[in-house]
């Protein structure tokens, strides 16, 4: 598994990748599903727009369990189901066309996109990643947002923390960060230093 992609690097991705394949991208990125068995098999009854959610059924995911994903407090989500939304609209006004599927290539669900991944990734100059990097990004995004961990899980669909810690790799720039945050914290410290006292300790015989 290669590193999760940073920001320029997925968006110069995006940019090489189909219309059709982009929102599979966007969507997994956001959500941390599978897409093999959990995004590209996604139909429009799993999505509810008036209570914000997107739901994955009982026993159609890898532990079995089911799963919600609200959207209503993160727009680039809720951004990306809309306008698939509309999509499907304008395909289903064609005569005798009713497109279930939430990701689709004009009304035909879409199964695989290896060739069409492969390209992108040699012209974005990201040879080597893979499309399941996309979920540990989610969940280093989660992490770096500070959602507890018991949410982050059941969100992703992880089951033990274990295989969750996995995908929780803290990178290189996320702790250059984080001492930025600690340095910001206390300004003064280590601008001037004090040499230390050499003091005597007397010790006092007796009782204190």
């Amino acid at each position: 598994m290669g590193d999760s992609p940073p920001g320029p690097e997925l968006a110069a991705l995006l940019a090489e990748l189909p219309g059709a394949v982009r929102p599979v991208i966007e969507f997994a990125r956001l959500t941390g599903w599978r897409i093999p068995s959990e995004v590209l098999p996604l139909t429009w009854r799993q999505v509810d727009f008036h209570a914000s959610v997107v739901r994955l059924e009982p026993g159609t995911t890898k532990n079995g369990e089911g799963r919600t994903f609200p959207f209503a407090a993160l727009p680039a989500l809720e951004t990306v189901l809309r306008r698939q939304r509309d999509y499907t609209a304008a395909v289903e006004r064609q005569p005798g066309q009713v497109v279930p599927w939430v990701f689709h290539r004009v009304g035909r669900q879409i199964r695989v996109f290896r060739n069409a991944w492969v390209q992108a990734c040699r012209c974005a100059g990201c040879v080597g990643m893979i499309p399941h990097d996309l979920r540990r990004t989610a969940v280093r995004n989660l992490e770096r947002a500070g959602v507890p961990r018991s949410v982050a899980m059941k969100l992703t669909g992880h089951k033990t923390e274990s295989v969750y810690n996995r995908y929780a790799i803290v990178a290189e720039q996320d702790l250059r960060e984080g001492v930025a945050k600690l340095a910001r914290l206390n300004p003064g410290e280590g601008r001037t230093m004090l040499p230390f006292e050499n003091r005597t300790m007397t010790v006092q015989s007796g009782g204190a």
